[in-house]
C-alpha cells in the first residue's frame, strides 16, 4: 500500500511540476537552477523541495535514506543516497548550481560533515547555503540583535578538556569552515524556532492546540515579552529565493521584524484557532521558581526579554527584508497547524511533547500566592 507520507508527497510532487509549467515560471526561464539539497526528508527538506519543484527548478537530494519514503516526491526529484560522516560517492563527479546544506549534524562533527561536503563540491557548485540557527550567537543581548553579533567560540566560551561542543557553537564552526572552503560564495541563514505545519517537535504546535482547547490558559510573563520564530515556509521561500538570486552573506532568518509581544501572539494564534480561550499571565521568575524554564519543554516560543537574552526576539530584520525575506502571520501559522495537527492518529494528539503537564495546579498555586 501507499503510505499517507508518500501519496502526499508524490501528490505535492506532481502539482509543483505543473506550477512549474505555467507561463512566466522561473522553470520557463534561464533562471532556472540545478540544486542538491543535503537532506531533504526531515521537516524542513521536504518544504524546501516542494517550493524548489513549484517555481521550476531541477532537485536532487542527498541523504542516507533512512527517513521518508522512497519516491515521496516523485519521479522529478533524483535521490542520491549516502552518509555525510563517511559516504559522499554518489555527489562526486556532479555539478549543480546550488547546495543547500540543511542537515549538518549538531555539535562537534557539524564542522566536520561540512567540512567534507563543501570540500568536495567546491569546484563543482557556484553556491552553497549553510542552513545554521540563532542559537550560535555567544548571547542575544543587544537591543535590536543584527547578523553581526558575536558568535559562540572556543576564546569566548572556554571548554573543558574534552568536552564536546553544543549546539550553537557546532553550528558557528561550521559556518566559519564553509567561508574557509568557499570564500565568496557562501550564504548563511540563521534561523530561529521553526514553525508550522509538519513539525513533530510540538514547540509552536503546543499553543494552538491548548488555546483551541478553550477554557483559562496559562500564558508566561505579563505579554510584553517579544516572541520570534520563522513559518517553515517561509524559510523555504527565503532560502530559495536566496538561491535564485545569488545573493552571499549572513541572514537571520525570524519573523515578525522587531518581533510581537507574546500578548499578541497569542491573540493572535486565538484569532487563527478561534475558541473561547482566555488567557492568565503568570510572572516569569515564578514560572522558573517552579521548574518551567524559558524555551524548554514547559515554556516553548517563550524567552524573556532581559539580560543576556534582551534582543532574543528583537531582531531588526532590514537587510533580510530587503534580500526577500517575507512573514505569514502568526493567525495563518496557527490556523495551518492545527489543521495539519487534526490529520495526524489519534494517539499522537494524545502525546503532545511540549507544555505545561501542571498547568492547573500552577494556576492554583499562582492564584493562591
Amino acid at each position: 500500500m501507499t503510505s499517507r507520507r508518500q501519496f502526499l508527497g508524490t501528490a505535492l510532487g506532481t502539482l509543483a511540476v505543473a506550477a512549474a509549467c505555467r507561463p512566466g515560471a522561473i522553470g520557463a526561464t534561464s533562471a532556472r537552477k540545478r540544486i542538491l539539497i543535503l537532506g531533504g526528508t526531515g521537516f524542513v527538506g521536504p518544504h524546501q523541495v516542494r517550493h524548489a519543484l513549484a517555481q521550476g527548478h531541477q532537485v536532487s537530494i542527498f541523504n542516507r535514506g533512512r527517513s521518508g519514503t522512497p519516491g515521496m516526491f516523485g519521479a522529478n526529484v533524483e535521490e542520491l543516497v549516502g552518509d555525510r560522516a563517511n559516504n559522499l560517492e554518489a555527489l562526486k563527479g556532479r555539478r549543480w548550481d546550488v547546495a543547500i546544506d540543511e542537515s549538518a549534524s549538531q555539535g562537534p562533527t557539524a564542522a566536520d560533515w561540512v567540512r567534507a561536503s563543501a570540500t568536495l563540491l567546491k569546484d563543482n557548485v557556484d553556491h552553497y547555503i549553510f542552513i545554521s540557527t540563532r542559537s550560535v550567537y555567544f548571547d542575544t543581548s543587544r537591543v535590536p540583535m543584527t547578523a553581526d553579533a558575536p558568535v559562540l567560540s572556543r576564546e569566548n566560551t572556554p571548554m573543558r578538556e574534552g568536552q564536546a561542543m553544543g549546539y550553537g557553537m557546532g553550528k558557528a564552526y561550521a559556518e566559519k569552515t564553509a567561508h574557509e572552503i568557499m570564500p565568496g560564495r557562501v550564504t548563511v541563514v540563521r534561523p530561529g524556532l521553526i514553525i508550522g505545519p509538519e513539525d513533530d517537535t510540538d514547540r509552536f504546535t503546543y499553543w494552538p492546540v491548548r488555546i483551541a482547547r478553550g477554557g483559562e490558559v496559562l500564558v508566561p510573563g505579563d505579554g510584553s515579552d517579544h516572541v520570534q520564530n520563522i513559518d517553515v515556509r517561509d524559510l523555504v521561500e527565503f532560502t530559495i529565493k536566496l538561491a535564485e538570486d545569488g545573493t552571499f552573506g549572513v541572514f537571520n532568518a525570524v519573523g515578525p521584524d522587531r518581533g510581537q509581544t507574546f500578548r499578541q501572539f497569542a491573540e493572535g494564534i486565538k484569532r487563527g484557532v478561534g475558541g473561547n480561550a482566555t488567557f492568565t499571565w503568570v510572572g516569569t521568575d515564578f514560572l522558573i521558581a517552579n521548574n518551567a524554564q524559558p524555551y524548554g519543554r514547559e515554556l516553548p516560543c517563550f524567552q524573556p526579554m532581559r539580560g543576556r537574552t534582551a534582543g532574543f526576539a528583537q531582531f531588526d530584520l532590514t537587510p533580510e527584508i530587503r534580500a526577500g525575506l517575507k512573514f505569514r502571520s502568526t493567525e495563518v501559522t496557527a490556523r495551518e497547524t492545527i489543521e495539519w495537527w487534526r490529520t495526524l492518529p489519534a494517539e499522537r494528539q494524545g502525546a503532545m511533547r511540549t507544555g505545561f503537564a501542571a498547568e492547573r495546579d500552577l494556576l492554583a498555586k499562582w492564584k493562591a500566592r
